[in-house]
């Protein structure tokens, strides 16, 4: 009887700690003002070369770039200059985050994406020495052709299997950004209110990722869809094996994920795409013509976050 009761005592030990591997205590907790302490305004040259003129806070503070006010904190691109061709590019804001994170999950409720031709918005995580610690691309897409796709970049070494536990659809397995011309391996989220107008005009919705050093994993819920109790009030715990199936799985089967992802900033940006998907996109003119002489078509080029939530 001895023996058998220590061994229900172990296994019991052993239940607890498996349940709670998949359950995270709030660290960080940003709505309004508070991404205005939490994220630094990163004025630089945009690595991609979109059209595109990234600006300091007080710029963005005059020219109203940014916005907090109660649980609204508003991110955009100008929507009122005519650009000079020989000038630099629209301005707009790129925001990083002050503090990194390793194995964490973020959760972010997102009322509203920028939207329109020449947007390229993002909410992504990127370490160091690019692409050496890596970079996972939570939300991210060009001239409202959704849904959206989740990707991650490594150096050479990290691919996925072929087949796995994931709703979404997968656009390419081997995450090396030189074998793949930076595509990455990614994954099409199959809902199309995962990006664009259509997530807009459904309200938005709720965006997490799960970083580990087993996998990575990214899910997205609508707003008015079936959402996780935990995510929907931002709950101070969260358990991820509660979420289901996600929308997009990177396993470390043949990925070494602790050695290929470092230490990650967050970063937010609204973006002008002047890449070679415009001529597709159905958009009018060219991309640079557009961004420079259409300042109107940018009203609708903002993000809307009601809060960021981080776990770990």
């Amino acid at each position: 009887m001895a023996i058998l009761t220590a061994f229900r005592a172990i296994s019991s030990l052993c239940y607890i700690a498996l349940a709670l591997g998949a359950t995270y205590r709030q660290t960080d907790s940003h709505s309004g003002s508070g991404f205005l302490s939490a994220f630094s305004y990163e004025a630089i040259a945009d690595p991609t070369h979109g059209r595109v003129n990234y600006v300091n806070a007080a710029t963005a503070s005059s020219q109203n770039l940014t916005f907090a006010s109660g649980d609204h904190f508003v991110l955009r691109a100008d929507s009122h200059t005519v650009l000079s061709p020989s000038g630099p590019g629209r301005n707009s804001v790129r925001l990083v985050s002050n503090k990194q994170y390793t194995t964490s999950v973020m959760v972010f409720n997102i009322r509203h994406m920028p939207q329109g031709c020449g947007t390229w918005p993002a909410v992504w995580t990127v370490g160091a020495n690019w692409p050496n610690q890596g970079e996972i691309d939570i939300l991210e897409g060009v001239n409202d052709q959704g849904p959206n796709q989740s990707t991650l970049h490594t150096n050479s070494g990290c691919t996925m299997p072929a087949s796995r536990s994931q709703t979404g659809t997968s656009t390419g397995n081997n995450c090396d950004v030189a074998a793949t011309g930076n595509a990455g391996c990614g994954v099409r989220i199959n809902d199309n209110r995962s990006y664009g107008p259509a997530m807009n005009s459904n309200g938005g919705g709720w965006y997490a990722v799960e970083h580990t050093n087993s996998f990575i994993k990214i899910w997205f819920w609508p707003r008015g869809g079936s959402i996780p109790s935990d995510v929907a009030n931002g709950a101070t715990s969260v358990n991820t094996d509660n979420w289901g199936t996600p929308s997009a799985f990177f396993p470390s089967n043949s990925c070494p994920i602790s050695s290929k992802f470092g230490p990650h900033n967050i970063v937010i940006n609204c973006g002008d795409w002047a890449g070679a998907v415009y001529g597709s996109s159905g958009c009018p003119s060219s991309c640079v013509d557009f961004v420079n002489n259409n300042p109107s078509a940018f009203t609708d080029a903002y993000f809307d976050f009601q809060w960021l939530k981080i776990y770990g």
